[in-house]
């Protein structure tokens, strides 16, 4: 939203042009100058321009020419024109400057403060327009790289079910066929038995471990403390980073459950990755809460992220944080990722629902 946009002035008279400049230098806009029409058509097609600001009589191309002009190009379909005029001043002229695509229609002598107000409003709605095109390419990238993220997901857990569980169930399978043969000793088939319960058992643990990492049955069963709780002391265990929390008490009242999942996406994303990026050492997580808000704060000891990830600069953010970024969105909450020297810092600000909201969400959890 802080970037400059281009604003293109067209009048035949240099003077002009110098006092349409010093009006509008206090926008802090790049001000381009042309001459005539034909010029004007050369700078637009080397330029992305926000507003053309055109003077109706020139010679060779006319204002309302060059807007015709300008508005049969395909690229141009949306350029704020604004004509202006000292001579054709009546309301037929005005009419003919809005059939041919102007936006507003000034009269000379042009009073300074509209001339800017209406420059800016303009500007304003380009700079935003071109956010919400760069914000739906962002998504669109974000959303074609979580389907082939899924995809991957997918085969993962197929072939660990294949190639894990499933080969440890064969196995088990054939140690109790096998136990069968009454030509065994009972120490034999006890031994055997012992076997097959012992492939069991870690086959239990595994789809255990499995449906926990889709969606953790603690969080719906008993609440954000206990289901955070084990993930991070599982994910510290296996990692060998030592985590520090600050967590809600037993006491936190439950949240809606899109919000107690969000929260604990969060910080199961962050805490990834701590352990695939950062080649941090240790890790903090802080969750708390107010009357209005969930502050959630994840930070490390590790290497950092680049300047561009951090300013959200579109192409660099990876799934995880567009991901992390996009659950916050969702909820009006505020995000924000930096790098604090040594470690990254995840912060993240969720607004909570009202009072009315929240006891309906736990009524339907119950």
């Amino acid at each position: 939203m802080d970037e400059k946009v281009n604003i293109l002035m067209v009048d035949d008279q240099p003077s002009r042009l110098l006092s349409y400049e010093a009006i509008l230098a206090e926008l802090g806009e790049n001000l381009i100058r042309a001459n005539s029409g034909k010029e004007a058509l050369e700078l637009l097609l080397k330029n992305d321009v926000a507003v053309v600001l055109i003077d109706v009589n020139m010679p060779e191309l006319d204002g309302f020419e060059l807007a015709d002009m300008i508005r049969r190009h395909p690229r141009f379909q949306n350029i704020a024109i604004i004509f202006i005029s000292g001579v054709h001043l009546a309301d037929t002229y005005r009419l003919k400057g809005y059939e041919h695509g102007g936006m507003d229609y000034i009269s000379v002598p042009v009073v300074p403060a509209l001339l800017r107000a209406k420059v800016r409003v303009f500007a304003d709605l380009h700079r935003k327009t071109q956010q919400l095109e760069n914000l739906h390419l962002e998504l669109f990238r974000l959303s074609s790289r979580m389907i082939v993220l899924q995809d991957n997901e997918r085969r993962r857990i197929a072939r660990e079910l294949h190639d894990s569980l499933g080969q440890e169930l064969s196995a088990a399978k054939i140690i109790i066929d096998a136990s069968s043969n009454q030509n065994l000793s009972r120490e034999s088939r006890n031994q055997k038995a012992n076997q097959a319960s012992a492939l069991i058992d870690n086959s239990i643990q595994q789809i255990r471990t499995i449906s926990y990492l889709l969606h953790p049955p603690l969080l719906d069963e008993i609440g954000l403390h206990p289901a955070l709780q084990a993930y991070i002391e599982g994910i510290a265990q296996r990692s060998g980073i030592e985590i520090f929390t600050q967590l809600p008490s037993q006491s936190f009242p439950r949240l809606a459950p899109e919000l107690e999942i969000t929260v604990f996406r969060i910080v199961q994303e962050a805490l990834t990755n701590v352990y695939r990026h950062s080649g941090a050492r240790k890790a903090w997580v802080t969750v708390a809460r107010d009357e209005n808000q969930v502050m959630l704060n994840v930070s490390d000891d590790g290497k950092g992220i680049g300047e561009q990830t951090a300013s959200f600069r579109q192409g660099c953010l990876g799934v995880g944080i567009g991901g992390m970024r996009q659950r916050v969105q969702e909820f009006g909450g505020e995000f924000e990722i930096r790098n604090i020297n040594p470690g990254t810092l995840v912060k993240i600000a969720i607004p909570i629902p009202s009072a009315a909201q929240s006891s309906h969400s736990q009524s339907a959890t119950a």
